[in-house]
């Protein structure tokens, strides 16, 4: 199952961000959001996001985000050490 959300032109037209990086930007921004609000486990989060590990960790200390480390990022975590 996927989630496919769609946003009106008019709205997508008047983003602050370069077209070819609305994509990746709103994907990271959704991620953050729903790390910081315990809505998505740090691993799943930056999976969304599409990045590395350390990388999803730097960009939470941009924006502030204390980590919140559960048993199930632990197990996220030796999940993503054995691949």
């Amino acid at each position: 199952m996927s989630i496919q959300l769609e946003i009106p032109t008019h709205i997508a037209q008047a983003l602050r961000l370069p077209f070819e990086h609305q994509e990746k930007q709103l994907l990271r921004e959704l991620a953050v959001i729903l790390y910081a609000r315990g809505i998505l486990p740090f691993g799943k989060a930056r999976q969304l996001a599409n990045m590395e590990h350390y990388q999803f960790g730097l960009l939470l200390g941009e924006w502030n985000i204390p980590r919140q480390y559960s048993e199930i990022d632990l197990q996220d975590d030796l999940d993503y050490t054995r691949s």
